[in-house]
């Protein structure tokens, strides 16, 4: 390593929330700690011929943007925690930058421009991360036990006392919970603690790696009846062996009030992190979509149903595409439950749900689904680039049929009018956007961000395309 003499003017942030800054000789440098605006000196860990890596040592003018972190397990020393980036940064900013890094990468990536850029989807800053995977480290030489998110660039387990961004109740329970597993005969072969909390219940999922004896479940048992509303889970292995230790008085849940719907779900299924803000990104996204009573919609990548039933709500029909038979019963076991429920407010019209690779659509599958008057997509990181490219191919066909011969069924089909597109991935999202633009005919009537994972570099956005006549 090695302290840099000159002074840097940040220019912008990268993904990653590092400053970035360039020498008088043009080369750049990546600074961890510095914010636009500022002027820094930084400490060199890498060295490349073309780029440097660095942190902050000094800061000779401030930018307005900087705040005191609201953790005091944040920083850039040695042993900090790494969970979050930039919590030095105020959280309109980060919420600014985030919306350049999805406007750089629809046009830089896929050539795109959205008509309208959306006003970003905020929520509460702290307290908001209700789902978490935590480390868990018996450090023998000390006779303790750590319990967090690794440290910053490293293997290591931070030495965490709090952690404002889980809930409060959650936060409080780091210390009784490192008292807990040290207690454990069993506490050198539990490497891992997930949290999931529902609107009522607290799950913890014990990741074990040897059987635990009846001792150990024992103090499971008191320290669940010690703290409330809280559900042990075990996991002797794989995601599928997760089980009750004990059976539920309460089921976990989370809830859509605006729609009158609730959703069961296990704590090793995929549900947002952030409760509060999904259920103004569903409200949005059914705003945006616009389904009629008369309108048959697909829900590409639906998952439980967090979409899909909502949307049940307004169309005449739906389809739920996942890739998963599992996950499709899921499904169609909450759509079950909410068409029933005596105190839903709004009654669910006809749904469907299927099991796609959904890494694999083509022309003939989507065909095979029939005409929809609109989608919504939301995949996971990898995009939906099969799906779009499927879309794509079938109006290629339509535009120059003499040289794309139609697959069978294709004329009688048509493109969704409307496509609502939800991403976690701006690169995938750019990607997908410039295919649906350029080879789908489909114009970018709206695009904005949605701060799901406030003090992140995690950047979660949405965008409508419509049809072009």
């Amino acid at each position: 390593m090695n302290t840099t003499p000159e002074w840097l003017l940040v220019e912008s942030l990268d993904l990653e929330a590092q400053g970035v800054a360039h020498r008088s000789d043009g080369k750049v440098v990546f600074i961890e700690g510095a914010l636009p605006f500022e002027r820094v000196t930084a400490q060199v860990s890498r060295q490349k011929n073309n780029w440097e890596q660095g942190t902050v040592t000094a800061i000779a003018r401030e930018s307005a943007q900087r705040v005191q972190p609201g953790c005091p397990h944040f920083g850039l020393h040695s042993g900090a925690c790494g969970g979050c980036k930039m919590q030095h940064l105020h959280v309109a900013a980060q919420v600014a930058i985030k919306q350049r890094v999805m406007e750089d990468n629809l046009w830089h990536l896929g050539k795109v421009k959205a008509d309208m850029i959306l006003r970003p989807i905020e929520g509460p800053a702290w307290g908001y991360r209700y789902r978490a995977r935590l480390s868990v480290r018996y450090v023998r030489k000390k006779g303790a036990v750590l319990i967090g998110f690794h440290e910053r660039k490293s293997r290591y387990v931070a030495d965490m006392k709090e952690c404002p961004v889980l809930p409060a109740a959650v936060s409080a329970l780091l210390l009784p919970l490192r008292a807990l597993i040290g207690s454990l005969d069993a506490r050198e072969t539990c490497p891992q603690i997930e949290l999931a909390c529902g609107d009522a219940v607290i799950a913890l999922v014990l990741r074990h790696l040897e059987p635990l004896n009846d001792a150990d479940l024992g103090r499971l048992r008191a320290f669940a009846a010690e703290h409330g509303a809280l559900q042990w889970w075990l996991q002797p292995k794989g995601p599928e062996t997760v089980h009750l230790l004990d059976a539920a008085t309460q089921d976990l849940n989370y809830s859509l009030p605006e729609f009158g719907i609730c959703m069961p779900f296990k704590p090793v299924d995929f549900t947002q992190v952030n409760p509060h803000i999904n259920r103004v990104l569903v409200s949005r996204a059914l705003r945006l979509l616009d389904a009629r009573k008369d309108e048959r919609v697909i829900d590409w990548f639906c998952g439980l149903g967090n979409f899909t039933l909502p949307i049940a709500t307004q169309a005449r029909e739906v389809l739920g595409v996942e890739g998963s038979e599992t996950l499709v019963a899921r499904s169609r076991q909450n759509y079950i439950l909410n068409q029933g429920a005596a105190g839903s407010r709004k009654a669910l019209a006809n749904a469907e749900f299927v099991a796609r690779n959904l890494f694999e659509i083509t022309p003939d599958v989507l065909i095979s689904d029939g005409v929809a008057d609109k989608w919504l997509i939301d995949p996971p990181r990898e995009g939906a680039f099969a799906l779009v490219q499927a879309l794509a191919d079938l109006h290629q066909q339509k535009v120059d049929p003499d040289n794309n011969p139609m697959t069978q069924g294709a004329q009688h089909w048509h493109a969704p009018k409307r496509i609502v597109y939800v991403s976690c991935n701006p690169s995938t999202l750019a990607r997908d956007a410039g295919l649906l633009v350029h080879r789908a005919g489909y114009g970018c009537s709206a695009a904005g961000v949605v701060n799901m994972f406030p003090h992140t570099a995690h950047v979660e956005s949405m965008a409508v395309f419509d049809l072009q006549s």
